[in-house]
């Protein structure tokens, strides 16, 4: 999808997928597959460094920080070639361990693009500002499309389970999983909108001027306060009481 497909996503386009120009400046940077490679950091886990020698089963590299570090063979993790950087599905990488993961994640969420699959999970970092991909353009842009077909979004996967739903209604569900704090409950909320967004569709004067609740979908919002309820559910990560 360039460009030209991405404009119906209106603003929130540049906080989905990268411009073509962008994407292609990344993907033909120097590489060198052999030599590039992630190590292991007391400060952030893992940092790029480039190899300088190798003996036995250790490897001598200086790191992106100017550090030269000598690793075991096993602390060694290579690169991904260009062509991975900011990957919508991990699962398509190359080399995929944990530093990878981590890398793609970090660089996407440093361009605000805060969902990423991984094969077939969706991968969701809160970026704690708003961000414009809720709206209901991002909605109908979404509407219908398989998920091979547009970037990596929980509306995406709301469609999907929702087109499923029409066909088998008994086998299908949505998993929101995560640490306290990581966003289930306001993922929650951004499945209950898509749902509601696309049923009312076509209905939605017609609702508002029969019913005094007002239309479906504002019906369904107003079922927020129960999912905060639980979304704030005392926890072991968060529970402080046994700090008094």
């Amino acid at each position: 999808m360039g460009d030209t497909l991405m404009a119906e996503f209106g603003a929130a386009a540049p906080y989905l997928r990268k411009s073509d120009k962008e994407r292609l400046e990344a993907q033909t940077r120097p590489f060198d597959s052999r030599n590039e490679c992630f190590v292991p950091d007391e400060k952030e886990e893992f940092v790029k460094a480039k190899v300088i020698s190798r003996e036995g089963a250790m490897v001598t590299v200086q790191t992106e920080n100017g550090k030269t570090l000598t690793v075991r063979e096993a602390d060694f993790h290579q690169q991904n070639p260009p062509k991975f950087d900011k990957i919508e599905d991990m699962a398509m990488l190359t080399f995929l361990h944990e530093p990878a993961v981590l890398f793609n994640l970090k660089e996407r969420y440093a361009s605000w693009m805060i969902y990423t699959y991984s094969g077939l999970f969706c991968v969701t970092v809160n970026p704690y500002k708003w961000l414009p991909v809720y709206n209901a353009e991002v909605v109908a842009a979404y509407r219908g499309k398989k998920r091979s077909e547009a970037p990596p979004h929980i509306f995406s996967i709301s469609d999907n389970a929702y087109q499923y739903m029409l066909t088998d209604r008994e086998n299908q569900s949505i998993l929101i999983t995560g640490e306290s704090g990581a966003g289930k409950t306001v993922n929650t909320k951004r499945v209950i909108q898509y749902f509601a967004s696309i049923a009312a569709i076509g209905d939605r004067k017609k609702e508002a001027a029969n019913s005094p609740k007002g239309t479906l979908e504002d019906q369904i919002i107003q079922a927020n306060p129960a999912l905060e309820a639980f979304g704030n559910a005392k926890t072991l990560r968060n529970d402080n009481s046994s700090r008094f």
